[in-house]
């Protein structure tokens, strides 16, 4: 189950989440392996990074659907030793349509984890790339015409809420064809369509619908419904696609950030998807495990530093009203990375699976790009303004932002609706200018004066680094009370600041790093998690209570 409810009760699916012939010769492994996990779970290979080949039988046939929720971080596909796709990035979903005579067929799917000058989007980093098949992989079959998504984005006009569906149908076979299309909230129809097909096209429909007497979706109400797409043709119903939704409206005026009207004071973590030993093939026991740990810290916000998550994860912040700030695949990439040629096809690529696939979360309040890039060099602006642009082109109902810590030399701020700053004062940095206080008046100032005049400001990371149960009297750097002690001054400042709507913790759980960044990383680890890698609570988590829990009440 990789959704936390029925996306189809027509259209058949085969799950292959099972166990798997695996080889990773480089590493002479070979045997078995889950599928979803990330292959430094099996011990020979919990530092191995390079190729493996997963192989697997399954009997099927007609038009079907391979469909990939995450493999990390290249995949190369093959039916019956036939290549039939090729795709980059480990946090975006995939597909490939094939048709074939039934039978068994062999699958194989070879990964790569490697870094090269090819990759610019995953590199030496501050995280951890791990191995596999990350998240679930499963066939769908599909009929003579599909549909591919429904996207759904609510706004009000007039006091009634209203919405643009956008659905996209595709025809799977060489023929034109006339087929019927019903969309259903809940179990209301609210819209009857006949769509002429072209042949092995696909036709993307949009609409202006009505709703009457719906609740709208908030962090304390999250009210969500269910749309369906269902497909006739000769009178038969041939397909169907199920989502969920939320009738609620974001806005930036002024230096606020509006939800549905209304002040939106956003306070949570950053949050990377490892989990000790699991890596980043997180089950929804451990999901909700970190929300619920969340919640009861008073947070009301999560940003997926520095990628797009797990549908899952999504999921479980729509139905328990946690606030996302989701991001496009990237960190610290400097002049170098987003000079080569592949970058921005590769960041465009993200942008679009990100986009498409995650659409209709009502959790999400935010897109986010290139995370302490190169936001201070005319290159990086041009870089900046073509991923925006891709954004507004694919989903304008939603405000759109970049986390900088280019500080004074940051050229980006007109580009984007919503200012964010990473600072970590009392930390990197200690004399009197780097107090938070001082800090944030100097970056006012200098927003204010370089494109994000009258513009909300998000503290999109602070935070300090402490090590799980290590004390000391003197609170040196890296122990529980050094940390807290920072943290509390960090946030005083901050969340007394009326400018400032919003602040992410640097983060919520320790997680595993390259070793490249061992020296400043104690046990290659970056250890600003108010918890550790095994959801034990530092001295920390209390500071967030502290502040968080009066402003979420």
């Amino acid at each position: 189950m990789y959704r936390l409810f029925n996306t189809h009760n027509v259209r058949k699916t085969i799950e292959l989440s099972a166990l798997w012939d695996f080889e990773a010769a480089d590493a002479n492994y070979k045997g078995k392996i889950t599928v979803p996990s990330c292959w430094e779970c099996i011990p020979e290979l919990v530092r191995y990074k390079g190729k493996a080949v997963y192989t697997k039988n399954a009997e099927f046939g007609g038009t079907v659907r391979f469909v990939f929720k995450g493999v990390s971080h290249t995949a190369d596909v093959y039916l019956d030793g036939k290549h039939i796709k090729h795709h980059y990035n480990a946090y975006t979903p995939f597909s490939v349509d094939v048709t074939v005579e039934e039978g068994v067929h062999e699958l194989k799917v070879e990964v790569d984890n490697a870094y090269y000058p090819e990759s610019t989007l995953h590199k030496d980093n501050d995280y951890y790339t791990y191995g596999g098949i990350i998240r679930p992989m499963f066939i769908e079959k599909l009929d003579k015409a599909v549909v591919d998504y429904i996207h759904f984005t609510p706004y009000t006009e007039g006091g009634s809420w209203k919405a643009k569906v956008d659905v996209k149908i595709k025809n799977t076979t060489a023929k034109e064809q006339t087929v019927q299309l019903d969309l259903l909230l809940g179990k209301d129809c609210f819209l009857s369509k006949t769509v002429a097909l072209p042949a092995n096209e696909a036709v993307v429909l949009s609409e202006i619908c009505g709703f009457d007497g719906v609740l709208p979706y908030s962090p304390k109400s999250p009210k969500l419904y269910e749309i369906t797409a269902q497909l006739y043709a000769d009178g038969q119903l041939i397909d169907d696609l199920i989502d969920r939704v939320g009738f609620r409206e974001i806005k930036c005026e002024g230096k606020k950030v509006l939800l549905n009207g209304e002040p939106l004071k956003l306070v949570g973590f950053n949050r990377h998807e490892d989990y000790n030993m699991l890596g980043s093939s997180v089950p929804l026991q451990a999901i909700m495990r970190d929300i619920a740990l969340m919640k009861q810290s008073g947070a009301n916000a999560v940003r997926t530093c520095h990628y797009p998550n797990d549908e899952t994860f999504l999921d479980v912040c729509d139905e328990l009203g946690l606030m996302v700030w989701e991001e496009e695949h990237a960190r610290g990439l400097k002049y170098e990375q987003m000079s080569r040629p592949e970058f921005i096809p590769q960041s465009l690529d993200c942008i679009d699976e990100m986009i498409t696939e995650h659409h209709n979360h009502p959790s999400i309040f935010c897109w986010g790009i290139l995370n302490e890039c190169e936001s201070q060099s005319e290159h990086g602006r041009s870089c900046y303004q073509q991923l925006y642009d891709r954004i507004a082109e694919l989903d304008p109902s939603r405000p759109k932002t970049s986390a900088s810590n280019k500080y004074f030399k940051d050229i980006c701020f007109d580009l984007e609706e919503i200012v964010s700053i990473n600072i970590y004062p009392g930390w990197y940095a200690t004399n009197d200018h780097f107090t938070p206080t001082g800090y944030l008046e100097a970056l006012k100032e200098h927003a204010a004066n370089n494109g994000g005049l009258n513009k909300p400001m998000i503290i999109s990371e602070v935070g300090a680094g402490g090590i799980y149960g290590y004390h000391t009297e003197s609170m040196c750097k890296w122990s529980e009370e050094r940390q807290a002690e920072v943290l509390d001054m960090q946030l005083t400042a901050i969340l007394n600041d009326e400018d400032i709507m919003g602040v992410f913790v640097w983060q919520f759980a320790d997680c595993r790093v390259d070793e490249e960044l061992f020296a400043s990383r104690p046990g290659c680890k970056n250890n600003k998690g108010v918890v550790d890698e095994y959801r034990r609570k530092k001295l920390a988590f209390a500071v967030t209570q502290k502040h968080f829990l009066p402003l979420t009440k």
